[in-house]
């Protein structure tokens, strides 16, 4: 692959060669690996003007930024290339200059992580996998195994007991094996850690494998094509392991060192406070700690982040903010975007819009600045919660006497 030089290792620094490994052999699992990539050779084919000429309406359309070999990625599920909305409503109630909106809740299994696993699944055929693995919150999980399903592979999927129904639907639907875990998402990794050492399946853990932030990355890629390469002053991301975020500005930087964008927007990152590690570690300027798992937005739900170093990077090399919102704000956001925007969210896919809502009250973001924010996945994914939000219908008897007293109208 020539358009890759290496790995670094986000900890200690060190370079080495670009191979199956997943951390660094120094750091051990704390060694979270950054692919570098050779960007003089990427710009003799990859530039604003290929992509012009490029019909590819996917992820796929950005494979010379991916770290796999060149191949035919028609037969993937199309990922990727979903819409990005500019706010009719919900900008002009904050004061935003203008405000986007990216629906990544229209990925084909309904959430962003579509993006990590296809390219999960498309290293894995690659190397002559039969079977690939991870724990995950829930979305993680169904991606892969949907993404998987569409390629031939089978899939063993560790869950936490707490795991949305939607969720393990989908996995069961995809002909998942799937493993509910009796704890909490450590306990849950750390089980699909064993089991993937010890039978020696492709590992999709986003915070380990550091190819699964180059899928993830797509998201920002997109972004700055749909805006004509002219970004906005923010991009708001709900943050649980890291990896998402991480992405984010991962695509970003790209796009600068290629030449193809003038600057890197502000990441906000943006957690419940019901867990918030990384909020927390910045409010308090110190190392990370773990932090308890106590909020309805399950997406994000990670005490022990695995991917630390790339979250924190991707706010502070960007010059961002890290803000945390309660859960009630969160079913707030719900109904806001909803009734506002027509995107219906999962807790932790609006959990970055409540942010942004509480960073402009805050005076963290300014009136005349533009927002883009994230919405990682479908509120389908979790319906209790939606409901939760939402409120119940009226129950009315079937004659307009009726309707007119049920006060609804």
């Amino acid at each position: 692959m020539k358009h890759i030089l290496g790995y670094r290792c986000t900890l200690c620094g060190a370079e080495l060669p670009y191979d199956e490994r997943m951390t660094c052999p120094h750091c051990g699992e704390k060694g979270i690996l950054d692919i570098v990539f050779d960007y003089g050779h990427i710009k003799k084919e990859f530039n604003r003007e290929t992509l012009r000429r490029d019909r590819t309406n996917s992820m796929w359309r950005y494979a010379p930024l991916m770290p796999l070999a060149p191949r035919d990625f028609s037969r993937f599920l199309r990922v990727g290339w979903t819409p990005l909305y500019p706010s009719n409503r919900l900008g002009a109630e904050l004061g935003l200059r203008a405000l986007y909106i990216k629906d990544d809740g229209l990925n084909p299994t309904a959430s962003l992580k579509d993006r990590a696993s296809g390219v999960a699944v498309a290293k894995a055929v690659e190397l002559g996998y039969d079977t690939i693995a991870c724990s995950s919150t829930g979305n993680a999980a169904s991606s892969c195994a949907g993404n998987a399903a569409r390629m031939g592979l089978k899939t063993v999927i560790f869950v936490p007991q707490r795991a949305p129904e939607g969720k393990v639907a989908q996995l069961m639907i995809f002909g998942a094996k799937v493993v509910s875990v009796k704890g909490d998402y450590k306990a849950t990794f750390d089980l699909s850690k064993a089991a993937i050492e010890k039978y020696g399946w492709y590992n999709r853990n986003a915070g380990i494998n550091p190819i699964l932030t180059e899928g993830k990355k797509t998201v920002a890629l997109e972004i700055a094509e749909q805006l004509n390469w002219e970004p906005t002053d923010w991009v708001a991301v709900s943050v649980g392991d890291g990896c998402t975020i991480g992405g984010v500005y991962n695509g970003f930087h790209d796009l600068y060192e290629l030449g193809m964008i003038e600057r890197i927007p502000k990441i906000l990152g943006v957690q419940s406070a019901g867990c918030c590690p990384f909020v927390d570690a910045a409010r308090e300027n110190r190392p990370l700690e773990p932090a308890e798992e106590n909020t309805l937005a399950d997406s994000i739900a990670v005490g022990v982040p695995r991917n630390p170093v790339k979250a924190l990077r991707a706010v502070s090399a960007s010059k961002g903010a890290w803000i945390a919102v309660t859960d009630e704000e969160i079913l707030d956001a719900m109904r806001v975007l909803g009734r506002t925007e027509g995107v219906f969210g999962e807790p932790a896919g609006v959990t970055a819009t409540a942010g942004v809502r509480r960073a402009v009250r805050e005076g963290i973001i300014r009136a005349e600045e533009t927002v883009t924010v994230i919405s990682t996945g479908s509120g389908l994914k979790d319906v209790k919660n939606a409901l939760r939000a939402a409120g119940s219908p009226t129950l009315c008897e079937p004659d307009l006497a009726a309707l007119d007293n049920s006060g609804i109208l």
